[in-house]
């Protein structure tokens, strides 16, 4: 079923970046929590939004927003960028630190994408990257960014 295989792969993606993770605190100090974790990755995925933004998208207080991002502050994961257009307005923007981090994810994709290319046609690979563009913009409605944004 088509079902079985979205969540096969899904949870093969998340499984490699857990064992990346995992691997790692043995040479180094685990200092983000599973719920900043989440956290990081769903400011990430807004692409810099406001405290207010992010706490609509976990569905949480902006007190408890505030909470969570002044804490991913201060290990240095995120910044806070004042907007160009409204001065009063500030954007979370992840740090290199975080990047590098969250970059072990990347890696597998990339892994995984060049395995694609060697085990498809062009118009195969066309054909998929079309399906999963759809998937994404139209077949995921509730997960839409703009959602999120004011």
């Amino acid at each position: 079923m088509l079902s079985d295989e979205i969540i096969d792969i899904y949870n093969k993606c998340r499984l490699y970046f857990y064992m990346q993770v995992f691997s790692r605190f043995e040479n180094r100090e685990a200092t983000l929590t599973t719920v900043e974790s989440f956290s990081m990755e769903c400011i990430k995925a807004l692409g810099e939004p406001t405290i207010q933004e992010f706490a609509n998208m976990m569905g949480i207080s902006a007190p408890n927003a505030a909470y969570k991002v002044n804490s991913l502050i201060q290990k240095g994961y995120i910044e806070k960028v004042q907007s160009a257009n409204d001065k009063r307005e500030y954007h979370l923007r992840p740090t290199q630190k975080f990047l590098d981090y969250y970059n072990v994810s990347y890696a597998y994709v990339k892994k995984l994408e060049e395995r694609c290319k060697r085990r498809f046609t062009s118009e195969e690979l066309e054909k998929l990257d079309e399906m999963l563009r759809i998937i994404s913009t139209e077949l995921m409605p509730e997960l839409n960014e703009k959602n999120f944004h004011k």
